[in-house]
């Protein structure tokens, strides 16, 4: 007999029903009673029906955990994780989850292309059902010294490059997040370097702990956190960690990313994690937990050391900690 345990960041299924469809849940069940759902959803739980309604991919979700990847710390409490957030489309500051909610998600079309055998243009919700999905615990450290514990749900990056099937001169991707402008009132700041770009090597994305996210805390990726789909990277500082992705470009020339366009100085291309580097405005010895304010030390690699240090071998010669 199975006996599944609530995890302790889990909360039941109607507190977790967007408003607008709760509140429209008559014509919802009127839909289902008039055939307009269909057989399948109309035999599900009503709270995972309504869900789904709003997402399409919510019966993915929880994924089971990977227990590999374990973590020293507490997970960050949701509400802080979900609530504060680094998204510049939507604005410079932290508070930027209310805003957020303007961008259209669906339909989501992902393009792969560049150095590729076949550029390809695929619907998010088919191609999250071809990845294998799973839960990962990672540590996250921000350039700006705060850190958080979380649970990500994705698919490891390596699965989308083999489903790319790059050419063998293929040395990086390059990617771009989605440019709304009725959406994202930050794309009308002229003198930000739109869209937001970002890449890593071939060898950094096909990394085991590098992963594709699309949810958190065991629920699909909410617009404030990069929703459909993101970048995972927890050995680099967050701004690495692109949102929202609506394109893959497979290519042989290193990309410029949008923090190197903006301020080659302070932010670049490698953007591993080290406390005896500093920020040219900061150090950054120390890291601070969201959900307790304490400060902790920095770890090298975020701690991830062992998982990713032989990529960086012999390359004296790279700033590999800006």
């Amino acid at each position: 007999m199975l006996i599944r345990r609530k995890k302790g960041w889990e909360i039941a299924e109607r507190d977790v029903t967007p408003e607008s469809v709760y509140k429209n849940r008559r014509q919802f069940l009127k839909g289902i009673a008039a055939g307009s759902i269909g057989a399948a959803a109309a035999s599900l739980p009503i709270g995972r029906a309504l869900a789904q309604a709003a997402d399409p991919t919510a019966d993915l979700y929880p994924a089971m955990r990977n227990p590999a990847y374990v973590v020293d710390r507490a997970i960050t409490d949701k509400s802080k994780a979900l609530t504060y957030n680094n998204f510049y489309e939507f604005g410079s500051h932290k508070f930027i989850s209310e805003a957020a909610q303007a961008m259209k998600i669906r339909p989501w079309t992902v393009k792969i292309d560049g150095m590729v055998e076949k550029p390809i243009e695929i619907d998010f919700d088919d191609l999250v059902r071809k990845m294998p999905l799973e839960e990962r615990v990672y540590r996250f450290r921000c350039v700006e010294a705060w850190a958080m514990t979380v649970p990500w749900t994705g698919f490891p990056m390596k699965s989308l490059v083999d489903y790319a099937k790059p050419l063998s001169g293929a040395k990086y991707i390059e990617m771009e997040t989605a440019s709304q402008k009725d959406a994202m009132p930050g794309l009308r700041q002229f003198w930000y370097p739109w869209p937001y770009i970002e890449g890593l090597t071939i060898s950094e994305a096909t990394n085991e702990l590098a992963m594709i996210g699309t949810g958190i805390y065991g629920e699909p990726m909410p617009k404030q956190n990069g929703a459909p789909l993101r970048l995972i990277t927890p050995w680099k500082y967050g701004f690495k960690n692109i949102k929202s992705i609506v394109r893959f470009t497979f290519t042989d020339k290193r990309p410029v990313s949008y923090w190197e366009q903006l301020a080659d100085t302070e932010y670049g291309f490698w953007a591993n994690v080290n406390p005896k580097v500093p920020h040219p405005r900061w150090s950054q010895a120390q890291e601070r937990l969201l959900t307790t304010g304490e400060e902790v030390p920095t770890q090298l690699y975020n701690g991830y050391e062992e998982y990713v240090a032989d990529l960086y071998k012999d390359m004296e010669g790279e700033k590999l900690f800006m």
